[in-house]
């Protein structure tokens, strides 16, 4: 966690500070908020490694991207908006998947403790959600580097102190661990943020989350043709539940959002 936030650090402060020359210095209230979303990430991040090692990459990438359902439900109370029923139907749905996917039921479920995993996978979600949250208000002016920086900076450092309090700190890693850090440092937390930052005041809150809901799919691939996770059937039916609920529950808000667009409502950021 720690090297991926700084080797990611280095091309994010590059872009914020030409953010600095065409817009100005940010804003005390968005620093502040930035600072905030890092301590989210840093909690997402750390209970997440810790839910991949439960459970395998692939589960906890679904566990943790719950969050898609609770941005949802955030922007639905900011709008003042009741439930509707496709919301109703979808929270039980995305439950049984949830009890599926802890190997609760049936035989040889994956992973060292998928039931621990799923208890630590949602406060996963919950951290990532917040995150989201965060920065989408942290960044008003639309400026997607500055934020992710300082929220960068500051994961980087809790990350840090965590490693070093638990002693899993290693500040010496060898090649080709050092490679892969790299790479993930630049390609996901410098350049995949940005991007993610760009998008997110341009979008609806649950719009957003829906087209991130790309990531567990895909890692839930990846971790069985790449890595050999071996999910049972009732976690895969699991996924599917919990996809399918997201996807239902995310797409009645989708709607609300639509339908108050045309009557000409501001809907609120979430």
């Amino acid at each position: 966690m720690l090297f991926r936030c700084l080797f990611g650090l280095p091309i994010l402060v590059l872009v914020a500070r030409g953010e600095v020359g065409s817009r100005g210095p940010m804003r005390r209230r968005a620093v502040a908020l930035s600072a905030l979303a890092g301590v989210f990430f840093a909690a997402d991040l750390i209970t997440f490694h810790v839910v991949v090692d439960l459970m395998g990459a692939g589960l906890a990438t679904v566990m943790g991207n719950l969050q898609v359902v609770i941005v949802a439900l955030a922007a639905w109370l900011l709008m003042g908006e009741r439930p509707r029923r496709e919301v109703l139907i979808a929270t039980p749905v995305m439950l049984v998947g949830v009890v599926l996917i802890s190997g609760i039921v049936g035989a040889q479920a994956y992973g060292a403790d998928p039931r621990a995993g799923v208890a630590i996978g949602l406060v996963t979600a919950f951290a990532y959600a917040g995150y989201l949250l965060v920065i989408r208000s942290a960044s008003p002016d639309r400026r997607p580097a500055g934020p992710v920086a300082i929220a960068t900076a500051v994961t980087a450092l809790l990350a840090g102190l965590f490693g070093a309090a638990v002693g899993s700190l290693d500040l010496l890693p060898g090649w080709p661990a050092l490679g892969f850090l790299i790479a993930y440092g630049v390609v996901s937390q410098s350049i995949g943020y940005v991007a993610i930052q760009t998008a997110l005041p341009r979008l609806p809150a649950v719009i957003s989350s829906v087209l991130l809901l790309v990531q567990p799919v895909a890692t839930l691939v990846l971790g069985v043709l790449l890595l050999g996770e071996d999910p049972s059937g009732e976690q895969l039916l699991g996924v599917l539940l919990v996809v399918a609920g997201i996807a239902l529950a995310t797409g009645a808000l989708g709607r609300i959002a639509r339908a108050a667009g045309r009557s000409g409502r501001t809907v609120p950021s979430a």
